[in-house]
């Protein structure tokens, strides 16, 4: 690698530090962007794909499933799919406090291409839950490690903008999985009603094993993408390998000041980076822990984003891994109920797009409360609109887009309030905390509420979400600041 420029390589520890967020806008190039990207993209599709394809799954190789009654099925292999979320983040993910992010982040894919293989072939009910544990391992610990690590390579105006055209990536993916399920898992049929082209029929029954194959496929490019990805230079400060940060910030300053330069330095902004040199630097799990459970600081802030989470998470997993197998309870086909969640996945998009131009405008805690009562709206039109497919298209659309409009923003949030030496490790038990109740409230919940009247499902899988964004008023003000100047 070459030489930084002399302005970068006389920089020091805080300089470092703050030079990255002076930059006029991200520092990685269009390969790294992708490379990033796909990661996502293929953390939603392995979310969403089993919300279509599970009908045909359960009745392949579960005993006594069969398309009416799939929802009393999905809810073990989805719970279990979020217990690897929660290990994955608490395990790999807290690995990359100390190994750096971009060794985490090959380690996670690999885990999660494995992962996918091992759906693909599962023989039966067991292997296929199994398969979903080791999947949600290496998923849960990349969705962790992508955000922090966006945080940490991001200047200060950017963070939120940084993690929302990511979440774009997120977005087609979840169509991606989705709208597969449609094409290899239902039967054709009249559009609105069905996919005029379908694929599935009483000769192809194995469609759902070829997503997962394609599952398989996208991790292997996403690992062989990521070879070329660089370090954190806030996670090798932070490592005392300056001089390799000082290469890192050299690169990224190139990429960023090629249509403006830095900003000017913003002195109210500047952090106290006296305190950062005389902190435990043994990267290890055990340290980064004994800190954050003896700050009642950092506590509360764990406390307030786990519970954030977890509320939010029964209300998007329900509709995220489960809405398909909810609706063909109330006594919609599996053909219809898993096209109200392909066009629904259009709000999903127009979300994301949205979150990108406005989500740095206003405070992060605030997009969860926005997005609570659009998903209500949304929910209500579901509810009430008489199973008129047009009306049921437009509620899904409203539904979806209001339940992820507010995700950039905690995301870019939950990596913001904890300092580098224990960020992934602090993101990875929020994070988990919420995948772990979620999948839990979807377990409990799904089957259960499934069983009411429409209007008592929607309204009560929509609580949760609301419950969520009071509690996550009481989360601290993070947008524009510097990540050294949120910690302590």
């Amino acid at each position: 690698m070459p030489s930084p420029p002399d302005s970068v390589a006389a920089l020091t520890r805080a300089d470092v530090l703050g030079r990255v967020d002076r930059f006029p806008r991200w520092g990685l190039n269009r390969t790294s962007v992708l490379t990033i990207g796909l990661g996502m993209l293929f953390v939603q599709f392995d979310i969403f794909n089993i919300n279509v394809s599970f009908v045909q799954t359960c009745v392949q190789i579960m005993e006594r499933c069969e398309p009416t009654n799939a929802d009393g099925f999905i809810g073990l292999p989805v719970f279990m799919s979020l217990v690897g979320y929660g290990v994955g983040a608490l395990v790999l993910g807290a690995l990359s406090d100390r190994f750096g992010r971009h060794s985490m982040l090959m380690a996670s894919m690999m885990v999660t291409g494995l992962g996918s293989l091992y759906s693909m072939l599962s023989p039966s009910e067991l292997h296929f839950v199994l398969s979903r544990l080791i999947t949600g391992i290496g998923v849960g610990a990349d969705l962790a490690i992508i955000n922090v690590f966006v945080s940490e390579v991001s200047p200060r105006r950017e963070r939120g903008r940084s993690t929302s055209l990511l979440f774009i990536m997120a977005a087609f993916g979840s169509a991606l999985g989705i709208w597969l399920g449609l094409l290899l898992t239902t039967p054709m049929g009249p559009w609105p009603s069905a996919l005029p082209f379908a694929l599935a029929s009483d000769s192809f029954t194995s469609g759902w094993r070829w997503i997962y194959g394609i599952g398989a496929v996208l991790a292997i490019v996403s690992l062989c993408l990521r070879i070329s990805l660089p370090e954190s230079p806030r996670w090798l400060v932070e490592r005392g390998r300056l001089d390799e940060a000082r290469q890192v910030v050299a690169e990224m300053e190139k990429i960023a000041t090629r249509s403006a330069p830095l900003r000017a330095a913003d002195h109210s902004q500047a952090a106290d980076h006296r305190r950062e040199e005389v902190l435990d630097r043994s990267g290890s799990t055990s340290a980064a822990l004994r800190e954050l459970f003896s700050s009642p600081f950092y506590l509360r802030r764990l406390a307030i984003l786990g519970l954030v989470w977890m509320l939010g998470y029964v209300t998007i997993y329900a509709f995220t891994g489960a809405f398909t197998s909810v609706l063909v309870r109330q006594g919609f086909s599996a053909s219809e109920a898993g096209m109200v969640s392909a066009v629904g996945l259009v709000g999903f998009i127009i979300a994301a797009f949205v979150a990108r131009g406005v989500v740095d405008r206003i405070e992060r805690k605030w997009w969860m409360m926005i997005g609570a009562v659009i998903t209500v709206a949304g929910a209500l039109v579901v509810a009430f609109g008489g199973g008129s497919p047009l009306v049921m298209f437009l509620g899904a659309i409203v539904l979806f887009f209001g339940q992820n409009l507010w995700m950039p923003a905690q995301y870019a949030l939950t990596a913001e309030v904890f300092p580098t030496r224990f960020r992934t490790t602090a993101y990875a038990i929020a994070d988990s905390i919420g995948h772990i109740g979620g999948g839990l409230g979807v377990f409990l919940l799904v089957s259960v509420l499934g069983r009411l009247p429409l209007p008592g499902t929607m309204l009560g899988l929509v609580f949760f979400l609301v419950a969520g964004a009071f509690v996550n008023l009481l989360a601290p003000n993070t947008k524009a600041k510097n990540l050294e100047d949120l910690a302590r």
